[in-house]
């Protein structure tokens, strides 16, 4: 059976391994084909709210749909930061949207960011250049991701990533729960 397409708005290597755990975690290895393309978010570069970047997850999806129309699925991630009581948190959103029109959308688990990587932040920083700064590494941001840094690779961001994506999918894959008389847009079962 030839696999169906499943269309990331990033070429982030991070993004798509955790949309390709979450697909293999619902219909089995070699279900889908997980295709990466990159698509603006039309939100900024360093989303500084919870609604700020779910809705940049959101558009990234409907930027593929507009890039690969013929696919079976179209998925956008975007990662965000938000100040929730002085301190900065991050998280990140995961939007998955079927040819049916459907939607399903899930948020990472959210963690404080250390006060080195928050004063850079308070400057106008990115997340990623912010840590690369404060940990020394470069381009974190496609490899272990700022959880994994603090955690020291205990849980990367492919991990974090992954389990939104997966609760993203959900809706698309029992549309019997969310969408009553809903067409099935997510799984071949």
């Amino acid at each position: 059976m030839k696999p169906k397409l499943a269309v990331v708005g990033s070429t982030n290597p991070v993004k798509l391994e955790a949309v390709r755990r979450a697909l293999e975690a619902l219909d089995g290895p070699n279900a889908w084909h997980v295709l990466g393309r990159a698509v603006s978010s039309g939100v900024g570069d360093q989303p500084r709210s919870d609604q700020e970047t779910r809705r940049g997850a959101r558009q990234r999806a409907r930027a593929s749909r507009q890039l690969v129309p013929q696919a079976d699925l179209w998925i956008g991630l975007e990662g965000g930061i938000e100040r929730i009581e002085g301190m900065w948190y991050t998280f990140g959103w995961v939007a998955a949207l079927n040819p049916a029109g459907h939607w399903g959308s899930a948020r990472s688990a959210a963690f404080p960011l250390p006060p080195a990587v928050a004063r850079l932040l308070d400057q106008g920083w990115e997340l990623g250049p912010a840590d690369d700064a404060v940990f020394g590494t470069q381009q974190s941001k496609q490899h272990l991701g700022a959880v994994g840094l603090v955690t020291e690779g205990r849980l990367t961001r492919a991990d974090l990533y992954a389990q939104a994506a997966l609760l993203a999918l959900t809706p698309l894959w029992r549309p019997e729960l969310y969408f009553p008389g809903g067409s099935h847009g997510a799984s071949a079962g």
